[in-house]
């Protein structure tokens, strides 16, 4: 049995899939994360603050004026974990 555990950085509070985020941190990225608001999985979060309790997603096929996916805040029970 290896214990992966003490090989994956601990999940911040706050994390940004942009890498242009001073949020985001590319070390969690390199394991499988899920998230899980209001006690439903998801599985097209942008963003997310445990903390503060909001996500962010993409509203529909919307872009802003740079291209990206214009998201929504939503706010509720988030909880972040390894798969």
């Amino acid at each position: 049995m290896t214990d992966t555990n003490t090989q994956r950085p601990d999940l911040p509070d706050h994390l940004s899939i942009d890498p242009r985020s001073p949020h985001h941190v590319a070390a969690v990225f390199e394991h499988d994360i899920g998230i899980r608001f209001n006690d439903k999985d998801r599985f097209d979060v942008e963003e997310y603050c445990v903390s503060e309790g909001w996500i962010k997603v993409p509203a529909n096929k919307t872009l802003d004026r740079k291209g990206k996916p214009l998201l929504i805040k939503l706010k509720g029970k988030v909880e972040a974990f390894y798969r």
